[in-house]
């Protein structure tokens, strides 16, 4: 999320909101148009209290997405740099070639990859450089316990960096269904329009203004978070980056032993493919 774009839109939001109320309060009789404030108040606090309720739900369920996507990320660098290790071990005619095929995975994450993720394009598209290791891992014949036991390692960290990159790009495309949205935005059109009959002619201006200012402030910036939470590859702040991956990378490249850092691989430094 733009963080200037952001304060761009609650600013705007709180400017019409104000002019809205203050063009109700010329024409407000004095006391607001309601003649029992209690009465009013209290209906206010139910309609109050129902968006808040559906709020803190679906922000729980935003925040969840996220933090499970980050963890996703920092899980999916974390095996990939520790099947570099497994290859070291596997059957020395695949060795080189799952070695390079890890990096060229790495790369086309933090490269390729994230920036599908970035602009939404990335779809059920697979990382082509998994398919590479899975065929290559086809061609190995282990003969030697450590080659066995390297075999049957290298099979399950596949299944587990597989969940981990799901669960990285589960949240790129949202979670939080589209009638959620209709019922939280009808609930804030709802909440503005009754605000408007708070309108009272015998109150001062700037009271008015601070009374419709800071709840229309409050409603929009949560409905921002919401995008913020349910958007979490963006290149604003607080958009999730390819970190955990490039510091494998790091890792890998001192995994490597001296004559595999010298070997060409088949991709560019973004993981394109050569």
């Amino acid at each position: 999320m733009n963080l200037v774009l952001a304060l761009f839109i609650v600013v705007a939001a709180m400017a019409v909101a104000i002019a809205a109320m203050l063009l109700v309060r010329r024409h407000a009789p004095d006391g607001s148009f309601f003649h029992d404030g209690d009465r009013a108040a209290g209906v206010f606090g139910v309609l109050a209290t129902g968006f808040a309720v559906l709020l803190g739900f679906v922000v729980f369920l935003a925040f969840t997405s996220y933090d499970s996507t980050r963890a996703g990320a920092e899980s999916e660098a974390r095996i990939v740099a520790q099947e570099v290790e497994t290859a070291q071990l596997m059957p020395p005619a695949v060795t080189n070639d799952l070695v390079a095929g890890l990096v060229c995975y790495a790369r086309s994450v933090v490269g390729v990859q994230w920036d599908l993720l970035e602009s939404g394009a990335l779809g059920d598209d697979l990382n082509p450089w998994g398919l590479q290791l899975f065929q290559t891992l086809q061609r190995a014949d282990p003969q030697t316990p450590t080659e066995q036991a390297a075999y049957s390692k290298w099979l399950d960290q596949r299944s587990d960096r597989e969940a981990a990159r799901q669960d990285r790009i589960h949240g790129a495309s949202g979670v939080i269904p589209s009638p959620l949205w209709v019922v939280l935005f009808f609930t804030s059109a709802l909440i503005f329009a009754y605000m408007l009959f708070f309108a009272d002619s015998g109150e001062r201006a700037v009271v008015q203004a601070m009374l419709m200012g800071t709840v229309a402030a409050v409603v929009v910036s949560t409905l921002l978070l919401l995008q913020f939470l349910n958007t979490p590859f963006h290149t604003g702040i607080g958009g999730l980056k390819p970190v955990a991956m490039e510091r494998a990378l790091k890792i890998m490249d001192q995994e490597l032993t001296p004559a595999q850092r010298q070997m060409k691989l088949p991709c560019d430094a973004r993981g394109v493919a050569l």
